[in-house]
């Protein structure tokens, strides 16, 4: 068992939408103050913070990625996805959820106690 778990297809094709699960063990991401977020990283590159969703269900986009991405959330079952559409082959990377220890997020590891394994996304045709 662990805290998040990451799932999803791991090959999709140019143009088509990526989509992505986390399943949430470790709090409720309705009732929990926290940025429930999503990270990934590049081959040989360093992580990007894609985006987040408050407890509350406010989200928020990093501004490069922002038309293409959609954060949502199942609070029946303690979930909540990714959704980037137009992926590319840059987009391919694995792919994190994660819940930071306090108020803030972004592309630093360490704002960050909890993560899923992380699961690889790659886009080819």
């Amino acid at each position: 068992q662990v805290p998040l778990q990451e799932s999803g297809p791991g090959l999709v094709k140019p143009s088509q939408t990526l989509s992505l699960t986390c399943a949430v063990s470790a709090g409720s991401i309705t009732t929990d103050y926290s940025y429930w977020t999503w990270i990934r990283q590049p081959p040989g590159k360093g992580l990007q913070w894609i985006g987040a969703i408050y407890y509350s269900g406010t989200t928020y986009y990093n501004p490069s990625l922002k038309s293409r991405t959609s954060i949502s959330r199942d609070t029946s079952k303690n979930q909540f996805t990714l959704q980037l559409s137009s992926v590319t082959p840059e987009d391919t990377a694995v792919y994190y959820c994660a819940a930071p220890g306090g108020s803030a997020f972004g592309s630093s590891r360490n704002l960050y106690d909890y993560w899923g394994q992380g699961t690889q996304v790659t886009v080819s045709s």
